[in-house]
């Protein structure tokens, strides 16, 4: 096997001329670069120097190693390189897929913050609903997956995470919107069971999904009149009085509608936002700090939410 520190010998022994000049240059001992030599020789089976008086001279096999030496070394520093930036957080990509409700404030504010504090940091996005973003996870698609899951509700549908960092970003509440001139517009809180006979705009399958879950627990089957996953057109579609919406916190705070107003339920229902990754890739540092951005801004969100 030739090794990356036989060709840096045979390259400085075709450059200096001797085994004492070579070692010079190398910031090696004589013997240790003698000794290199014969190793390099042994594993190829041949001779690679020739003693001439005070100076050496290469083999034509000596030759060919030390011609390919410069391109081989080239390419390996380069390596060093690029690989030493990525761990420096000077370059690096991080490949991210995220439910489109997160995209209007949570993962755009995160990062713009990647951006300024790693500008060499590249972050390509593409939006799926859970459990479609886990499923690219595990498959090696993406390296982060932002994903919800509803109380009571399993994030992956059953499937095992193991070998999976998952870290909670942030819970927020679960409320319905409703029509400015709605009976219960002006109320406190709205109950479920007071939604019975109302039509309803869905989202996604999984918001489908939790709101037939909690309108069972109401003792009710929802007329799904509308679906559509765009929260400005389900608002669109509230304020026209076609229905009514269940609205999570995050899209409350980042889009409004002047004839809907967004209720709290009782009793109340959450949704949990979480950032998805490998163990392995949790120590990567572009990822490790895309995470850390995320974070900053959930408890920022968090926190006007307070």
């Amino acid at each position: 096997m030739i090794d990356a520190a036989g060709l840096r010998v045979m390259r400085a022994i075709a450059e200096e001329g001797s085994f004492t000049a070579a070692a010079l240059s190398l910031g090696y001992s004589q013997p240790a670069v003698s000794q290199m030599v014969k190793r390099l020789e042994q594993r190829t089976g041949t001779v690679l120097v020739e003693k001439s008086g005070r100076s050496v001279r290469l083999t034509e096999a000596g030759a060919v190693l030390a011609r390919h030496a410069a391109p081989v070394l080239a390419a390996l520093d380069a390596a060093e390189d690029e690989v030493a930036a990525i761990a420096g957080l000077r370059a690096g990509r991080v490949r991210l897929m995220a439910f489109p409700s997160s995209s209007v404030t949570l993962v755009p504010r995160a990062l713009a913050a990647v951006r300024r504090e790693h500008p060499d940091l590249s972050v390509h996005f593409a939006e799926a609903e859970p459990p479609e973003s886990i499923a690219a996870l595990r498959s090696g698609e993406v390296d982060l997956a932002v994903a919800f899951a509803y109380d009571g509700e399993d994030l992956a549908r059953g499937e095992d995470l193991d070998g999976f960092a998952v870290h909670t970003l942030l819970e927020e509440e679960v409320g319905v919107a409703l029509p400015t001139d709605h009976p219960l517009a002006g109320a406190e809180t709205v109950s479920m069971t007071d939604l019975t006979d109302e039509d309803w705009i869905a989202g996604c399958a999984r918001c489908r999904g939790h709101l037939l879950t909690i309108a069972h627990h109401a003792g009710f089957a929802p007329k799904v009149a509308f679906e559509t996953e765009d929260y400005v057109a389900v608002q669109g579609f509230v304020a026209a009085g076609l229905g009514v919406a269940l609205i999570p916190d995050l899209i409350k705070e980042a889009t409004s509608n002047p004839d809907v107003v967004i209720r709290p339920l009782a009793p109340s229902t959450r949704r949990r936002i979480h950032v998805v990754t490998t163990d392995d890739l949790l120590k990567v540092p572009a990822v490790a700090a895309t995470i850390e951005a995320l974070d900053e801004v959930a408890r920022q969100q968090h926190g006007a939410a307070s």
